[in-house]
């Protein structure tokens, strides 16, 4: 099993800055991609930033010049800077991640994606 822990959430002024973080630990041997999905009130989830395992990454349309998804691989920690924030982007962050177990002798691995359980993101006007 795979837990996720998040945290950094909490409540800004327009313009102000938070840093998301998000560390998994448990049972698996590589970490594929890691990535912030965001949840408004009666809003369907939405992908904000992801990074491949190779350091590539993108992000939705509305945070591109102010946010920064970055991982550290041997802390198991991805993070996500965001700054200039506005009352949009208040939510609920999760993170969400994919990771490989080896299975067998021959090396076949298993993948898996698991998410944590949220972080409130709140910016006031």
């Amino acid at each position: 099993q795979v837990e996720l822990v998040e945290s950094g959430g909490g409540l800004v002024h327009t313009g102000g800055s938070l840093r998301l973080s998000c560390t998994a630990s448990g049972s698996f041997d590589r970490i594929g991609f890691m990535a912030w999905h965001r949840q408004a009130p009666g809003k369907e989830r939405e992908l904000v930033a992801a990074i491949s395992s190779a350091g590539m990454t993108n992000y939705v349309d509305s945070v591109k010049g102010r946010f920064i998804i970055s991982r550290d691989n041997a802390k198991k920690t991805v993070y996500l800077q965001m700054t200039s924030l506005k009352p949009e982007d208040t939510a609920v962050y999760f993170c969400n991640v994919e990771v490989y177990k080896v299975v067998n002798v021959e090396g076949a691995t298993a993948r898996r994606e698991y998410w944590g359980k949220g972080t409130l993101v709140t910016v006031s006007s």
